[in-house]
């Protein structure tokens, strides 16, 4: 299989419809065991659907913001494996007044929140892993992202916080390198999760795609994204870091929409 014996640290799974579900489910499958995290009244959810995975996992309390918490998932890591082979980064918030449509009024504060919880945590997320992971030998870092390249109608500082995602990553990838350590970030058309559901104006983006995507789309099953995030995570891109790889259905690479006469 094609992650048997890894162990995996996987963060942001709190609905079965997730994306972050999707990858936690396909890495079991491929013979990976798992850990969960969650934070704050959402432990409760993380709780719950770890039960509907084919094996339960453990789910660890993880503020991502809060260095001590990290420090103590990482503690945990070494006590229970002695290494980690591979971080799936599955986080991101933004205030509602830094989404739909309010990119010209919205605070610093808010930008400030949604960049450290959405870019910066994968910087503290990876350094605070890095005992683990280079324990491992070698190891992979995998982050979802939504194409910081444009600017999305209503996704306003979130796109901003994406393409920082972006940014990271590449530079996560320059300096962990050494290390034997990979890092990407996977590109994903839009999932009616209930992160993505939470965006004013969701449908502005989604109802588009099925138009321009050649491969087509489903809105519903994360499954092909979680078969990339876990192939970034197996030996068999060991040559692979710094990237941003699509899982759209092709959307990214046509051009605007041309009607003739």
């Amino acid at each position: 299989m094609l992650l048997e014996g890894k162990k995996l640290l996987i963060t942001g799974v709190l609905t079965d419809d997730s994306i972050a579900f999707a990858v936690a489910r396909v890495a079991q499958e491929e013979g990976a065991e798992i850990l969960l995290t969650g934070v704050g009244r959402g432990m409760s959810l993380t709780q719950r659907v770890a039960k509907r995975l084919p094996t339960t996992p453990d789910v660890l309390d993880m503020d991502v913001n809060d260095p001590a918490a990290v420090e103590t998932v990482r503690g945990s890591v070494m006590d229970r494996w002695g290494r980690l082979d591979g971080l799936v980064h599955a986080i991101a918030f933004a205030p509602s007044d830094a989404l739909g449509g309010n990119f010209l009024n919205t605070p610093w504060e808010s930008v400030a929140t949604a960049f450290q919880t959405s870019a910066y945590s994968l910087k503290a997320l990876s350094v605070g892993m890095l005992e683990p992971m280079k324990a491992a030998g070698a190891a992979s870092v995998v982050s979802l992202d939504f194409d910081g390249r444009y600017a999305w109608p209503i996704y306003d500082w979130m796109g901003v916080s994406k393409a920082g995602l972006e940014s990271v990553t590449r530079y996560l990838a320059r300096d962990l390198g050494e290390f034997g350590i990979r890092v990407n970030t996977v590109s994903a058309g839009p999932i009616r999760t209930m992160a993505g559901k939470s965006i004013p104006g969701f449908d502005q983006i989604a109802d588009k795609w099925l138009n321009r995507a050649p491969l087509g789309w489903s809105f519903t099953d994360a499954t092909p994204v979680g078969q990339m995030v876990c192939f970034l995570l197996s030996d068999w891109a060991p040559m692979t870091s710094g990237e941003l790889i699509h899982v759209d259905g092709g959307y990214h690479a046509m051009g605007t929409d041309i009607r003739v006469g």
